[in-house]
């Protein structure tokens, strides 16, 4: 059995001081913003080169705290890919705004940003790309185009912890980032959990308020706020795992170029934009037959994933809004995209064992 990822492995290569800081925050009993979750911020944030960073309950929460702090309410409009997990197109309607989707480039899968300018409307409020599977998207020219219609720039960093594209990391760009630490992401914790960066102290006071119930000041409340605190156990898991993230992320590099190396030519493998520095939280090739390969992957124990088998816009939650909106190179992708296993510890032989079956799959 080959998984998509190997969470045992991985934990019981530093089993021991992860072991060591969970029994450290059980014996402080500070379990609700507690000092391993402000230590955790401090670190992430010299990490990704941010001036704040503000850990909350789950990435879904990161988005939504991040929308709200950035002002955006009900009658505005956020433009966003459809390719991309749920979640970014939740955050956008919890506040009562409409997701506007722009089609994706086909070699990156990210928001094509030649694309967006011509969804800009009078009510639009902000742009939310998506570095998806670890690629950074385009930023310089999403960037540079937010900044001339005055929009808000908030990354969405799911799947990107330690990118970067032209020297900066993926959540310090825009004016907020939004970042997941469920298990399988890049850095992942042991539950849920989220963190926001933010560009401004005032943006992250507002963050703090909204994930602490709306209050500055205990029973005080001055908005109406969430329940999104990251738990002080799994700050103390996330600080660990921090030290190892480059391990972590060239690990996954080094499984993803030799799959592109045995699989280059019989199927479209990840493009890699040379300005950043993919991640691969996903590694994601398009074929005419995924049916195929998928089926003899599985006759020998390989896992095997899609995402996304359908765009936001073919959702049914937003058939109505998107009626009669075509984003053909999403729908393609969606119809051909599939995901093979990679993670940090996945031994050469595991590699070469699933790219030998894709072949054997394709042609025999």
């Amino acid at each position: 059995m080959i998984p998509m990822v190997d969470l045992k492995t991985q934990y019981h290569n530093m089993k021991s001081e992860i072991d060591t800081a969970v029994l450290g925050a059980l014996e402080s009993t500070q379990f609700i913003l507690g000092p391993n979750v402000s230590g955790f911020e401090q670190e992430a944030a010299s990490y990704l080169g941010v001036p704040h960073a503000v850990s909350c309950a789950s990435g879904t929460d990161a988005l939504h705290l991040a929308v709200l702090a950035a002002g955006i309410g009900p009658g505005d409009e956020v433009i966003t890919t459809p390719f991309t997990f749920i979640a970014t197109a939740e955050a956008i309607c919890y506040a009562g705004a409409t997701p506007v989707y722009v089609d994706i480039d086909p070699r990156s899968f990210n928001i094509d940003p030649s694309l967006i300018e011509a969804a800009i409307t009078p009510r639009t409020k902000a742009v939310i790309p998506v570095h998806l599977f670890g690629q950074p998207a385009d930023m310089a020219a999403i960037e540079a185009m937010c900044t001339r219609h005055d929009l808000m720039l908030i990354e969405d960093c799911a799947q990107s912890f330690g990118a970067s594209i032209d020297g900066r990391m993926t959540g310090s760009i825009g004016r907020l980032g939004c970042f997941s630490f469920f298990p399988s992401k890049n850095l992942g914790c042991y539950g849920d959990g989220g963190m926001v960066t933010c560009a401004t102290k005032e943006m992250a006071e507002q963050v703090k308020v909204l994930r602490n119930h709306g209050s500055r000041e205990r029973y005080h409340h001055h908005l109406i706020g969430y329940n999104s605190r990251l738990d002080d156990i799994q700050a103390a898991i996330l600080r660990v795992k921090l030290k190892r993230i480059d391990e972590f992320n060239a690990g996954r590099r080094r499984v993803a170029l030799l799959y592109s190396e045995l699989l280059g030519d019989i199927v479209s493998v990840p493009h890699e934009d040379r300005k950043g520095v993919h991640v691969y939280h996903q590694y994601t090739v398009l074929t005419d037959r995924r049916d195929a390969i998928m089926a003899k992957l599985s006759e020998k124990q390989i896992s095997s994933a899609v995402y996304y088998p359908i765009p936001l816009h073919r959702q049914d939650v937003f058939a109505e809004a998107c009626a009669g909106v075509a984003l053909p190179i999403a729908e393609d992708v969606a119809g051909h995209c599939m995901s093979l296993p990679v993670y940090p510890e996945m031994p050469e032989e595991s590699v070469r064992l699933v790219a030998q079956t894709v072949r054997e799959a394709l042609v025999g």
